[in-house]
């Protein structure tokens, strides 16, 4: 017998979001290692809220549904609290009821705020590495490192001279461009702007949306963009992010980035650290054995001489992490592409930082399901 297609609007339900979620999901095992790392984030909590006052949002729930916002690739708060209204799955993981109710976006992005002075993002990240469980997945001696560029909320038409001034966003209304004064102003929104023949440097240009952005790139022949620079210390063993760090685009940030990673290593020990040839310089070599730090670098041997001679290449382990070393791309390729870091949706390096160190450590929580359940 054919049922009937009818619709009964049941008034109460006696199923909760808890009796939803599938006892197998990924998620369940994600939320214990998040709710352990919350848990020793609770003094740090209440060292960011007053005692007095209407109640915030929780922090918990906050990072929790920043955290679903990296694994499922979405790419604003606005739809975020979309999918939360009627996504049982997400009301179970941030730990809301069926039937309360969804906060404001405005207010969302207001309370998000206020983590970024605690630098929480980075609190976070240790707290999930320094679980007793994660720390036997991770390698005591061996770590890569490396850099990738994040592109920034910022048109090239807002690259503007220093001494020019003009409105903090990315419109041409009223300004005419710095290459001739031939055109006249454009009245427009979004003029167009001939940089044909124009010089532009970071020394004499800087973004009127993003200041903390930087017009470079990172091999020849590409196209020069507005970007940050995001890097990350991996530990070679699972290849999960140890610390992540975001800095102003230039060349030498990728060497700075990696020794000030290193010097927040607490309790280390002689260590190998492998890298790409863009760390072979002899200042960065010498730096590294200072710190009792064996320098796994690749040699460049391009017109130059290498800082990285037989002393270290003779090594077994030496082609090792040359070849490990290799592994940490799959951390970029992953938080650009599901964890929507390919283009920021931030302004200024605070912001995006906090953001990019909060990826990664949602990069570790994808992974480490599956290797806690093989360990």
């Amino acid at each position: 017998m054919r049922g009937g297609d009818e619709r009964s609007e049941g008034l109460f339900s006696y199923v909760s979001c808890e009796a939803r979620v599938p006892a197998n999901h990924a998620l369940r095992a994600i939320r214990a290692i998040v709710d352990e790392a919350l848990e020793v984030l609770s003094a740090d909590f209440d060292g960011l809220y007053s005692r007095i006052g209407r109640p915030s949002i929780p922090p918990e729930k906050l990072l929790r549904a920043l955290l679903l916002q990296a694994f499922y690739s979405i790419r604003s708060e606005r739809q975020l609290m979309e999918q939360m209204d009627y996504n049982l799955l997400f009301r179970w993981f941030v730990g809301l009821a069926m039937d309360a109710p969804i906060w404001d976006v405005t207010v969302f992005t207001k309370n998000r705020e206020r983590l970024l002075s605690g630098d929480v993002a980075a609190k976070l990240l240790s707290a999930i590495i320094n679980q007793p469980r994660v720390q036997a997945l991770l390698s005591d001696d061996h770590f890569s490192v490396d850099g990738t560029l994040i592109e920034a909320w910022a048109s090239a038409k807002s690259f503007r001279p220093k001494d020019e001034g003009g409105p903090g966003d990315d419109d041409d209304a009223g300004l005419a461009s710095s290459r001739s004064e031939q055109a006249a102003a454009p009245t427009d929104r979004n003029a167009e702007r001939d940089f044909r023949g124009e010089k532009r440097s970071n020394a004499t240009h800087a973004s009127t949306t993003d200041p903390d952005a930087r017009l470079f790139k990172k091999a020849r022949g590409q196209a020069a963009k507005l970007c940050h620079m995001g890097h990350v210390l991996m530990e070679n063993r699972n290849g999960l992010v140890v610390d992540a760090i975001l800095t102003h685009a230039t060349g030498t940030a990728e060497r700075e980035a990696a020794l000030t990673m290193l010097g927040r290593m607490e309790g280390r020990h002689r260590i190998t650290l492998g890298a790409d040839k863009n760390y072979d310089t002899a200042a960065f070599v010498a730096a590294l054995r200072e710190m009792e730090v064996t320098p796994h670098v690749a040699q460049n041997n391009t017109n130059r001489r290498s800082a990285i001679d037989r002393r270290t290449t003779r090594h077994p382990g030496y082609g090792l992490s040359q070849k490990i070393r290799k592994r940490i791309e799959e951390v970029f390729g992953w938080t650009k592409t599901c964890g929507t870091m390919r283009k920021t949706r931030h302004r200024g390096q605070d912001r995006v930082g906090w953001s990019f160190t909060l990826t990664a450590a949602a990069y570790n929580l994808i992974r480490l399901p599956k290797l806690l359940a093989a360990a």
